[in-house]
């Protein structure tokens, strides 16, 4: 018997029959069998249900940043002369896909480019589908949600 299966057995009090009691050949289980059965699925069912909560909760986080979308997305690119056809390529997916770019820019040496996209009526399903296009794009470095102010805001005086 392997240690694995011993462990199991001391663990949860179970104990091998020699004999079957039955004429069918299949062992009988006493009330506590059944009990240890039915409390040993409790303990599990409520172990997945506790881990699916908590894994859930940080996917979603992960995947959507919805709380950081706001239509502005920053990205770098890993060549520098590439700027424009990668700009092109962004803004032409974007479109087919029901985006309006509202401004874009590219850094004087082509490095980081800037799309600021009209917000929609589902930002976390479009931050979804943006994360997912930039992300496969080989051409980027990096990018992140980010919305560009020309001037900063002023703070009202107490």
């Amino acid at each position: 018997m392997s240690i694995f299966k011993k462990l199991y057995k001391e663990f949860f009090g179970l104990t091998e029959q020699t004999e079957p009691t039955s004429t069918t050949g299949i062992p009988k289980f006493t009330k506590d069998d059944v009990q240890n059965a039915k409390d040993m699925a409790s303990a599990l069912k409520g172990m997945k249900d506790a881990l699916k909560t908590e894994s859930d909760l940080e996917e979603a986080q992960l995947v959507n940043n919805i709380t950081d979308y706001r239509g502005g997305i920053e990205y770098v690119l890993r060549n520098p002369s590439e700027a424009q056809s990668v700009a092109q390529e962004i803004k032409e997916w974007s479109e087919r896909k029901g985006f309006t770019v509202v401004k874009h820019t590219i850094s004087p040496s082509g490095k980081i480019g800037y799309f600021y996209f009209r917000l929609g009526q589902d930002p976390g399903l479009e931050s979804q589908k943006l994360q997912g296009y930039l992300a496969q794009k080989p051409e980027l470095k990096h990018f992140r949600f980010n919305v560009r102010q020309s001037k900063p805001k002023p703070q009202p005086e107490i």
